[in-house]
């Protein structure tokens, strides 16, 4: 799939996140995650927050999807694009499909826990009721950077 310009703005906003989280030298991985109204307008952003709140399903996409149905005052975040600097893990790309997202786009892809295309396509699995559209590799090095240079800094 091809990604829009649009795409590569959120992709922006969400890589500021994870460069914010990785700052506070806190535990959580750095990812970023934007939530994108049908306009294309940011509804909420956040960060894996896992630790922080001692929360294991605080990934920054389950946070931005929680935070978006609540604002919506709907489960269904149809015409929605979930826009996150890491490609999600299945927990994630679970959520993103039952929230009836219409669009998942990604920065770099996850070949340990990637459920979008690499490791797992759970996304496209024609089981499901509702596949979004799926995008990967948007600003892919740059968001691939912030993980790895979290890694290292733990090493």
């Amino acid at each position: 799939m091809q990604f829009r310009p649009d795409d590569v703005a959120a992709m922006g906003v969400a890589l500021e996140y994870a460069r914010k989280s990785l700052l506070t030298d806190g535990e959580d991985v750095p990812v970023g995650a934007v939530l994108l109204d049908p306009a294309g307008e940011a509804v909420c952003a956040s960060t894996n927050r896992r630790e922080e709140l001692t929360d294991p399903t605080a990934h920054a996409e389950v946070v931005v999807l929680r935070e978006a149905a609540l604002t919506r005052g709907d489960t269904h975040l149809s015409g929605c694009t979930l826009v996150v600097t890491l490609e999600p893990c299945p927990m994630c790309a679970g959520a993103a499909a039952l929230a009836r997202v219409d669009r998942v786009v990604f920065g770099a892809w996850n070949p340990d826990y990637g459920a979008a295309g690499s490791t797992w396509d759970l996304l496209r699995d024609r089981r499901l009721t509702h596949r979004p559209e799926v995008v990967g590799g948007v600003l892919a090095e740059e968001c691939g950077a912030v993980v790895r240079e979290f890694f290292a800094r733990r090493r």
